[in-house]
């Protein structure tokens, strides 16, 4: 491959050289390389960009050897912040598999992110609806294009942001750079890349996206954590009773025959213990295949295209 002969061919190299890797390494390596780039054409005005790329050559390196020390990087990180492996005796059993979500840390983490879902989808949305309407409301007036541009990079901010949430509740790689804005340009050209950008409608549809996600999310886990909690504490219901500490019984009922569970209430209430254990596990299992479902969404609309 030639040697580049621009900051521009440069990174269109690296691209082509990252061809593959997962989209938010590349838009990491991207940012890097841009920003690092960029830094040193300006330190040396003196000199053709050609010239300055031919000197940091042997100092930042050649897009193929950037993009193998990201390779390498991605590599172990990856190595360090795996889980291990279930044991191969435990792997096999299906019990096993089942209740072994409980000691899985995303799971417990996944729960959380679809409580938590709804109030940052509230959030977004009227972040989103708020900044479009005033952006297009201030169009006619001289503080329009700056107060879209603000918009536009804070909508970014918290884009990065959601991504670094998800990464560490899910594990998923997710952008840990913003996608660079490229060399300075006229503010009226940095409008118009804003508005041909493809990324800056995916960010704004992801952040709008997040309300009725996260009233789905939402209802789902408060909805099963609600159940569970209530068959799990049915014993505690029966045993209050029998112990007389309330004036007003209690009745346990697992089906339709209720003068069964009457008479059987202790039961009643062990089954309604073994429900709940289960309907917990099934919520978890559930909970840690939506969230990386959903990583997976947000980081098709906030990470650049790898290629």
């Amino acid at each position: 491959m030639n040697a580049p002969r621009s900051t521009d061919e440069y990174l269109k190299q690296l691209r082509e050289a990252l061809q593959g890797e997962d989209p938010a390494l590349v838009q990491d390596a991207l940012y890097d390389a841009e920003e690092y780039l960029r830094a040193e054409v300006a330190a040396h005005p003196g000199k053709s960009e050609a010239d300055v790329l031919e000197l940091i050559a042997t100092t930042y390196g050649a897009p193929e050897e950037v993009a193998a020390a990201y390779r390498d990087t991605e590599a172990k990180v990856k190595a360090a912040l795996r889980s291990p492996p279930p044991r191969a005796r435990d792997a096999s059993s299906p019990r096993s598999r089942f209740f072994g979500v409980y000691l899985d840390p995303r799971a417990y983490t996944s729960v959380f992110y679809m409580l938590l879902s709804l109030a940052t989808g509230i959030v977004y949305f009227t972040f989103v609806a708020t900044g479009l309407s005033l952006s297009a409301g201030f169009a006619v007036l001289i503080i329009g294009i700056p107060f879209f541009l603000a918009f536009i990079g804070v909508a970014r901010v918290i884009a990065l942001g959601e991504g670094r949430l998800l990464e560490a509740v899910t594990g998923e790689r997710m952008p840990r750079r913003p996608v660079h804005p490229g060399p300075a340009a006229h503010w009226w050209d940095r409008v118009i890349g804003m508005l041909k950008d493809v990324r800056t409608w995916t960010t704004l549809a992801y952040l709008a996206l997040m309300l009725p996600l996260g009233i789905i999310y939402f209802t789902i886990a408060v909805t099963g954590i609600a159940i569970a909690v209530g068959f799990i504490g049915a014993p505690v219901f029966w045993l209050v009773e029998r112990l007389g500490w309330v004036h007003e019984a209690y009745h346990l009922s697992v089906g339709p025959d209720s003068e069964f569970w009457s008479a059987h209430q202790g039961m009643a209430a062990m089954l309604l213990l073994v429900m709940g254990v289960f309907i917990t596990t099934l919520l978890m299992h559930l909970a840690r295949a939506i969230v990386r479902g959903h990583a997976r969404l947000a980081k098709a609309l906030l990470a650049i295209p790898s290629s």
